[in-house]
């Protein structure tokens, strides 16, 4: 990245900061700081698992720990078992907790028109656009892609989901019997890979590859969750399968489609994947494309092993 880059995020991040009022040691005036007042407003009125809250927001978990406790001591918050699982915890609001987060609900709609008020309509829209822009784009950035274990209960859950929709957009359904799911052995190390991609902790697709013979890896179950579509996920699942199948010594790889994808299909044309003739006995598949691996799959796969290692 260039410096020119680096510079300007943290220039944002600085303003952002200041103007928020991240600094200040009581936020919006209310004798605390932003993470505690942060914290009340993700427990909100209907309460959440601290594992829930733990990954919204991405903290340790000691130092969760310590501003609930304060949050406690402070007569906001209540920590205690959950009513449908008693090994799970879960914070709720007390009575003044919650008058404390419509306190903060309202400064906060305050404090968004004092941003807004000294522009133009015309500045505030772009003002609106540019931040909506700005936080996609974050969650994109914030999107884990890593190898897992295709009979997880995540793993389980993108398959579920992946299974759903095709079967609403084949011309005749899906039937797990006849076009298998991706699990078990051959898609696992050193015959193939699952990988599920996940945002704040919540799954949100996942892809898996394995090998036909040494220099031939078929890529499978390429799926990603309508809401972080547009988001560059695909591209980015797709190169790492590439790059998994070139480390396990495959020098192509293949795919097939049905032509109600016409989604997959632009995506693959675009990553220079050809189409051939058929190669499996899918039923469902009446596409099948084939691409040479070369130098930026193996650049990529040493980039991933780096990253392993470090």
């Amino acid at each position: 990245m260039k410096n020119t880059k680096v510079a300007q995020i943290r220039s944002f991040n600085r303003a952002v900061t200041r103007r928020v009022g991240a600094l200040e040691e009581s936020y919006l005036s209310r004798g605390r700081p932003l993470g505690e007042a942060r914290l009340l407003f993700e427990i909100g009125p209907e309460g959440i698992a601290l594992g829930a809250l733990r990954q919204r927001l991405g903290l340790d978990s000691g130092y969760l720990s310590r501003m609930l406790r304060s949050l406690e001591a402070q007569g906001l918050v209540a920590v205690g078992a959950q009513e449908s699982d008693a090994r799970a915890r879960y914070a709720v609001l007390t009575e003044q907790g919650l008058a404390e987060h419509a306190a903060y609900d309202a400064l906060s709609d305050d404090q968004a028109h004092s941003l807004l008020e000294p522009l133009s309509p015309a500045a505030q829209e772009r003002m609106v656009g540019a931040m909506a822009e700005v936080e996609r784009l974050m969650a994109a950035a914030s999107i884990a892609i890593d190898e897992e274990d295709p009979d997880s209960a995540d793993a389980r859950h993108c398959l579920e989901l992946y299974v759903g929709e095709v079967a609403s957009r084949f011309e005749n359904g899906f039937d797990t019997a006849k076009g298998s799911t991706a699990s078990g052995g051959e898609f696992t190390r050193p015959r193939g890979a699952f990988l599920l991609a996940r945002l704040d902790g919540v799954p949100i697709g996942c892809g898996a590859v394995r090998l036909l013979d040494d220099e031939t890896a078929e890529i499978k179950r390429m799926w990603v969750s309508p809401q972080a579509r547009g988001m560059g996920l695909a591209v980015r699942m797709l190169r790492r399968l590439e790059a998994i199948a070139w480390d396990l010594g495959a020098r192509t790889a293949c795919l097939d489609t049905n032509r109600a994808l016409t989604e997959a299909q632009s995506l693959y044309e675009r990553e220079g994947y050809g189409e051939v003739a058929r190669f499996n006995d899918n039923p469902y598949a009446d596409r099948w494309y084939s691409k040479r691996l070369g130098i930026r799959q193996a650049s990529a796969s040493c980039v991933a092993r780096n990253s392993l290692a470090g």
